[in-house]
């Protein structure tokens, strides 16, 4: 009943490295051509952590997005926008507050991992505590089907589905659902109601999921229905009630394998990133003084690739040929440590060129970029709307 649509976001933390781009950026470049999607910048969620550093927040904002749209995300095919610039997802995640177990929240995984590993700030705070129920605002918000993920945000996205099954469960089951209900297949038209009553049936009594989807086909096709008409037709379709918010799929992205300077992830906690746009000349100094195979401490040393943190980047930016030549090389010190990084270098510096030619523009005129957010705002803030219109009203707040 719900568009096929994407939802993700990322925290403002100032210039993005090549780990984001391998990890994230480069799947929203490919999903951008595939589905609606709204990519935004959480920088509410920046506060859950750095609500005593507030002022790095603001300049990370724009070097982000610029960073994004250098990395090929286009306004054309994406809604970019900021969080706080669509009051809506604070207004949804306090009503969502009202209905939420203090359990449900105590329990995500990521809550007591965090404050272990962040021990040196103060994180016994609300903000810290609900930010996975802000985080479900954000996607519940938009109605969002789909949610990239790597394998440890799926509780968050568990997490989403239950507070939306909580509640359509409370609150979609309004008074005189069943006469709403069918008097909405009566709506269909004479063939297509029996059909859908037939459809019905047939998944409540004998669990045909065929059946099932063939019913929302349907009711995907009538552009005559009300919106509210739709959502009992879904609902009175699995037995339910009047489905107001969807609840959303993780999609499973695969974890970034773009390896630091010294071997590790790229982080900046591990101070080994390359920025997607920083100077050539440093670029290449940061590669010609990794570190290598300890084994190999003179010229005439042979080496072993699999132990040098510099045969890693080689599976993100050599082919076949080059890492072959690698292999033998070290391995016979047919080649020294300087060449061998020579291709890695220049993989490096070809992937962010057109990034650095992209950025220019915005670079050279910033209110490109305050546009695209404007537009990008006003755009996300219509869905969220919409969304909050349903929310308050079946939860009473809809005054006339």
């Amino acid at each position: 009943m719900f568009a096929d649509r994407v939802l993700s976001g990322m925290r403002p933390t100032g210039s993005l490295h090549l780990g984001h781009y391998h990890g994230v950026l480069k799947n929203w470049v490919r999903m951008q051509h595939e589905y609606e999607c709204l990519f935004f910048v959480a920088d509410w969620h920046a506060l859950t952590t750095h609500y005593d550093t507030p002022q790095i927040i603001e300049q990370s904002v724009w070097d982000m997005v610029i960073d994004w749209l250098a990395a090929g995300v286009d306004p054309a095919h994406a809604t970019l926008f900021i969080q706080s610039r669509v009051p809506e997802h604070a207004e949804l995640h306090l009503l969502l507050s009202m209905i939420t177990p203090l359990g449900w929240l105590e329990r995500v995984p990521t809550y007591k991992d965090q404050q272990e590993k962040l021990t040196e700030k103060d994180l016994a705070t609300y903000g810290f505590l609900g930010y996975p129920l802000l985080q479900s605002a954000d996607i519940l918000i938009y109605r969002a089907t789909q949610v990239p993920v790597g394998e440890d945000q799926v509780p968050h996205i568990e997490f989403t589905r239950e507070i939306a099954r909580r509640f359509n469960h409370i609150y979609g089951r309004e008074p005189g659902f069943e006469e709403k209900a069918q008097a909405a297949v009566k709506k269909l038209g004479g063939k297509k109601g029996r059909l859908y009553a037939e459809l019905r049936t047939r998944f409540q009594e004998q669990g045909d999921d065929e059946a099932l989807e063939s019913a929302k086909a349907l009711l995907d096709e009538q552009q005559s229905l009300s919106h509210g008409d739709r959502e009992r037709l879904f609902g009175y379709l699995e037995g339910g009630g009047k489905m107001i918010l969807s609840e959303p799929q993780a999609m499973l992205t695969a974890a970034s394998k773009m390896p630091g300077l010294d071997g590790q992830k790229m982080s900046k906690s591990y101070n080994n990133t390359i920025s997607l746009r920083e100077d050539e000349a440093e670029v290449a100094k940061k590669i010609r003084t990794m570190p290598t195979d300890p084994a190999r401490i003179r010229r005439t040393d042979a080496g072993e690739p699999d132990k040098c943190p510099v045969w890693q980047l080689h599976h993100v930016y050599s082919n076949d040929a080059t890492k072959q030549w690698v292999q033998q090389g070290c391995r016979s010190a047919g080649i020294g440590c300087i060449e061998c990084k020579q291709p890695v270098i220049d993989g490096v510096l070809a992937e962010q060129r057109p990034m650095r030619e992209r950025a220019q523009l915005y670079l050279d005129d910033p209110g490109l970029v305050r546009n695209i957010i404007a537009d990008g705002c006003e755009k996300a803030r219509k869905l969220a709307q919409d969304t909050m219109r349903d929310v308050r009203e079946v939860m009473g707040l809809e005054y006339k």
